[in-house]
């Protein structure tokens, strides 16, 4: 028996071919399905002891800055910079994580580079 070539596609497998089309329309379907439910998911993050909680979309867009007045000093503004960066960047993290997770959940542990899919982070 002649070895077939890697990724040749027979002419008497045109159904094959369908059902590869069939199955990556599906894909892109949920994936359409996955992104519109991002944006209606949120993840919140704070720092400093919970002094400045950033809250995010499931694609990561910061929605909401909170700040405890009671950190809040003209003298010592850097300070609240920097809890608010981090608090961001926390967000933005567990955002990208949940997104991984429901794309593996959606794609069944394919790769998520596949060319044609979107990409959010």
């Amino acid at each position: 028996m002649k070895a077939r070539p890697f990724l040749a596609v027979p002419y008497d497998s045109m159904t094959d071919l369908s059902q590869l089309m069939q199955l990556s329309q599906q894909l892109q379907s949920k994936m359409t399905e996955l992104q519109e439910s991002l944006e209606s998911k949120t993840v919140s993050a704070s720092s400093g002891g919970g002094m400045v909680t950033v809250t995010v979309d499931g694609k990561g867009h910061a929605k909401q800055v909170q700040i405890d007045p009671t950190c809040v000093d003209p003298r010592d503004v850097e300070m609240l910079e920097d809890l608010v960066l981090a608090a961001m960047s926390e967000a933005q993290n567990k955002a990208q994580a949940e997104y991984e997770k429901e794309m593996r959940k959606t794609t069944g542990g394919l790769p998520m580079n596949i060319p044609g899919l979107p990409k959010l982070f």
